[in-house]
Parts: structure tokens; C-alpha cells; sequence
């Protein structure tokens, strides 16, 4: 009797509970634009994210059989708890321990840009893939032998064929789905993300200033919340530049020689080292060729070069200061996300 009473009167308080509103859960697979990000470019229409292609394309970029010898994958130079940039080497290293000749940049909010590479080599991400793939000084292979390894893969074709509704392997497959996976590498739950979405962060007074100042000193060129304009800039670092022209490796103009492309200052903190070509390994130090070690050039940046003036005018608190603010755009939550980890350690 004692029991069922017991019972009885459990029953009565559950039901006599309001439930709590549980907050849908968003879809992990679903591309969605942060609130504080600009429209994002990549051509959706034509190859929408899947789980299935999210998840073959995260096969593909943790698998070294992209490289002519087994031994180099994509994540060798793109680390994700460095923002998918390479916390070791200046310059790229590739099968056979070859030197590149570029600093591997970090990989986020790929959908967001236009241009890739430090030269624009690639006007679209369904491309970058095959750059790294063939070239002699990173992956050495040709794109047929890789569809030719991925077919004879045990679980590849089964991972096509559920990403793309056929165990057919083609070059266009596999770039979509390297593409799904690099689209959704969206790095924006910072401090800083936080603290504009009005998310219940708070920024030192410290951090405050070098907001300001970096709105003041920087923002040109490191625009909007992704932090850079996209655009190709000669930012006073060499005189010449008979070792790497820049943009003009690709334009053929002679009015880009010594330009590269603006990076995003996201997560620059964990993205050491800096610049094209890797040369400092501080954020000091690249404030420090701002304020006081610009190279003027035919080419430099009307910017770094105003009525007589090189550089931009910072004091030794400025810059610690900006540096400051700058760690703020540090996003654990995306070096640290399991969806885009290794899938092969289990």
C-alpha cells in the first residue's frame, strides 16, 4: 500500500512540473553565417555540405595517400590546434622533405573568401585542393593516380557513394568534398565574437584600448569581423623581390610585384610564424616592422607611406596594447572542435 502511494505521489509532482524549453540543437553539419560575419562567397547552389560530405572530405584531409608517396596529407601543414596553419616549419615542408617557399597560412572561414594562397593563385576553394596535390614542392602527385589509390581504398568508394549517391571516384568528388569540409571551418566563437554579439563576454580595459587603436591603425587592411579585406598589399618588407614577386606571379602586372594577400588576424596569436614567407615569430616583432622598419618600394602600400612618412606611428604601450586585443580573437572552441579533428585517431 505504502508503495503504491509512494508511486501515486511521484507520478503527481512529475506531472505537476513545468518542463523546461530545451533549445533545438543546431545541425553540426549545416553551414550557417555567424551574425557578425559579412555574406559568405562560396557557391553553395553548386555543392551544399552534407554530413556524409563533410565527413569524406575530413577523410581526405587527414589521409596521407593524396601524396605520390603515402607520406604527406593536408593536416601536416594545416595543425588544427594552431588554426589549421603549421606551428613548426617557416616554409612548407613536402615529400622527400622538400622546402617550400611559402609560410603555410592558416585555414578558416575559407567560404568567406574569394582568392586563396598568399598570391591568389585560386580564384575558388573547389580548387585550392589541387594546387598542394600537384605541385612538385608539396604533395608531388597527379590527381589520376590519387582517384586510382581512392578506388582502390576499402572504404572509400562506400564513402563516395553515401557523400554523392555513387562508389564512382572523380576528381570533381573528391574537391566537393574537400570543400565541404574546408567550408565549415568557420572560427568565430572568439572572446571578441562574444563580446560584439553581446554574448555576456567582457574585455579588459586593456583589451578595449587596443581595440580602439587597432580600429584607428590597422582595420584598412584587417577589415570587418574576419579581419582582413581580402586584397593584395606590398607591406614594406623587402626592396626587391627577385625570390618571390607576389601577386604578380600570377597577374603578370608589374604594379603587383611584392604584393600578397592581407591575412585574417583571426587566432593570430597560435598561427606563429608570420608574414609570406614566415620571417617573424612574434606579434612584437611584426608590430615592431610597422612602426619603425618599413621599406619603401615601388610598390608599397600608399598606407605605409603617407605624405613622407613610413610606417605607422605606435608606441611600445600601443603595441602591447593591440597585441592585447589581438589574443582576443583567439578561438579555442574551433582549435579544440572534434568535428574537425583526425578521424583516423580514434
Amino acid at each position: 500500500m505504502n508503495r503504491i502511494f509512494t508511486i501515486a505521489l511521484l507520478a503527481t509532482v512529475i506531472m505537476g512540473c513545468t518542463p523546461e524549453k530545451v533549445s533545438p540543437v543546431a545541425d553540426p553539419y549545416v553551414f550557417t553565417t555567424p551574425s557578425n560575419f559579412p555574406k559568405a562567397s562560396y557557391t553553395f547552389e553548386n555543392n551544399p555540405v552534407t554530413k556524409d560530405g563533410f565527413e569524406l572530405g575530413r577523410a581526405l584531409f587527414y589521409d596521407p595517400v593524396l601524396s605520390s608517396d603515402s607520406s604527406i596529407a593536408c593536416a601536416n601543414c594545416h595543425q588544427q590546434v594552431t588554426a589549421f596553419a603549421d606551428p613548426v616549419h617557416r616554409f612548407s615542408k613536402g615529400v622527400g622533405d622538400v622546402n617550400g617557399v611559402r609560410n603555410a597560412p592558416a585555414i578558416q572561414n575559407m567560404a568567406f573568401q574569394t582568392h586563396f594562397f598568399w598570391d591568389g593563385g585560386a580564384n575558388h576553394l573547389d580548387f585550392v585542393p589541387i594546387n598542394a596535390i600537384t605541385s612538385n614542392i608539396e604533395m608531388a602527385e597527379k590527381l589520376v593516380n590519387v582517384l586510382k589509390k581512392l578506388e582502390r581504398g576499402k572504404t572509400y568508394p562506400e564513402k563516395f557513394n553515401a557523400a554523392f549517391g555513387s562508389k564512382e571516384v572523380t576528381s570533381q568528388k573528391m574537391l566537393y568534398a574537400l570543400s565541404q569540409f574546408m567550408c565549415m571551418l568557420v572560427s568565430s566563437n572568439s572572446r571578441y565574437d562574444k563580446y560584439v554579439r553581446g554574448e555576456g563576454e567582457i574585455l579588459t580595459s586593456q583589451e578595449l584600448n587596443g581595440l580602439s587603436l587597432f580600429s584607428q591603425k590597422c582595420s584598412s587592411c584587417h577589415a570587418t569581423d574576419l579581419f582582413t579585406d581580402g586584397s593584395f598589399r606590398n607591406n614594406g618588407l623587402d626592396a626587391s623581390f627577385a625570390l618571390d614577386s607576389g601577386r604578380q606571379r600570377i597577374t603578370e602586372i608589374s604594379g603587383d610585384r611584392g604584393k600578397f594577400k592581407v591575412p585574417s588576424l583571426r587566432n593570430a596569436d597560435v598561427t606563429k610564424r608570420y608574414m609570406h614567407d614566415g620571417r617573424f615569430n612574434t606579434l612584437k616583432e611584426v608590430l615592431d616592422h610597422y612602426g619603425s622598419n618599413v621599406i619603401v618600394s615601388e610598390t608599397l602600400d600608399p598606407i605605409l607611406n603617407s605624405n613622407g612618412v613610413k610606417g605607422i606611428s605606435l608606441s611600445e604601450q600601443q603595441k602591447l596594447d593591440i597585441i592585447s586585443f589581438i589574443k582576443t580573437l583567439t578561438d579555442t572552441e574551433y582549435t579544440h572542435d572534434k568535428r574537425f579533428s583526425n578521424p583516423f585517431l580514434k
